[in-house]
């Protein structure tokens, strides 16, 4: 029989936020960026998980146990057949939701580590087990990967799983991140406006371009332009992003490499020098006003961590 959870015990987890398939690598390629949900958990006497929110969602996501972080770890428990202890859950959010900067990824990924650390010295979970639940429960593996392990990762599924390799950006790639005040985007709605079916042409467009954007974001920055190219997801998603097509054209016209955030309607822009980035922040706050928010961002290239923190301890 399993152990019981400490009485008391207390993690404390920080995962990033994510951007997927820039430009080309649709469904495939994502990155860990530097911006931060921190989560922390702590085993109580009273029963079920209760959730106190902070920053981003206060008001307006869940508290109880269909939260998505308390979902996830209620799953992770159920996983290893082990009783959900009491838990008080605080989140303090940073990642903006329905962006397309992986909030939901986020969130399952938060609630699988905070798992991970509840169950220290209980039930040990490797990165391949991290991986396979986070995919479980999110249905694809391209923005848990990089949430879980941070950098550049590329993710592809197999008959025994998900699996992902993870590589490390070169250091004069340069991230901004136009995120809109506003607008949102359902990734299920995005997806639903895709064909079940592309051009043989283009799915060779979309080859080419995903194996030379991993050389220019290896080794070669001033490919980025023509290395995020594509033809698979990004105009036929246009019609429900108008603004977001509109600044991606005007961007990309502009010489930048500029595609959408995931499923948007955020706007991913990836330069070879911090000079050109803050020129790109320029011409959206030219061509949009306020509508867009200019975060400069680095890569993220821990992923996601978690510390089980002294009883009593405050993070």
């Amino acid at each position: 029989m399993a152990a019981d959870v400490p009485m008391g015990r207390k993690v404390h987890v920080k995962v990033p936020a994510t951007t997927a398939n820039l430009g080309p690598g649709f469904d495939t390629l994502g990155m860990a960026l530097a911006l931060y949900d921190e989560l922390t958990a702590t085993v109580s006497k009273t029963t079920g998980v209760r959730v106190t929110i902070r920053g981003i969602g206060e008001g307006e996501v869940p508290t109880d146990e269909t939260n998505l972080v308390a979902h996830s770890l209620i799953k992770t428990f159920e996983h290893f057949g082990i009783p959900v202890p009491g838990i008080d859950l605080v989140c303090e959010n940073h990642i903006q939701h329905a962006r397309g900067m992986g909030s939901s990824s986020a969130a399952i990924v938060g609630g699988i580590m905070l798992a991970k650390g509840l169950l220290d010295g209980i039930v040990d979970i490797d990165a391949q087990g991290l991986l396979n639940i986070a995919t479980e429960l999110e249905g694809h593996p391209d923005n848990v990967a990089p949430a879980l392990f941070g950098g550049l990762s590329i993710a592809w599924t197999t008959p025994t799983g998900p699996k992902h390799k993870k590589l490390i950006v070169h250091r004069g790639v340069s991230l901004l991140v136009a995120v809109p005040r506003t607008a949102t985007m359902s990734t299920k709605i995005a997806r639903a406006l895709q064909p079940e079916q592309v051009p043989h042409e283009d799915a060779i467009f979309n080859v080419s371009r995903s194996a030379l954007l991993i050389a220019a974001l290896l080794q070669s920055p001033e490919l980025l332009h023509e290395a995020t190219e594509d033809k698979l997801h990004q105009e036929y998603r246009a019609e429900a992003m108008p603004a977001t097509n509109a600044l991606v054209h005007s961007l990309r016209d502009a010489g930048f490499a500029a595609v959408v955030s995931g499923a948007g309607p955020s706007v991913l822009v990836l330069t070879d020098d911090p000079v050109e980035r803050k020129r790109a922040a320029d011409l959206i706050d030219a061509t949009g006003g306020d509508e867009w928010e200019c975060l400069m961002l680095a890569v993220d290239f821990k992923g996601a961590t978690v510390v089980v923190l002294p009883d009593g301890s405050e993070n």
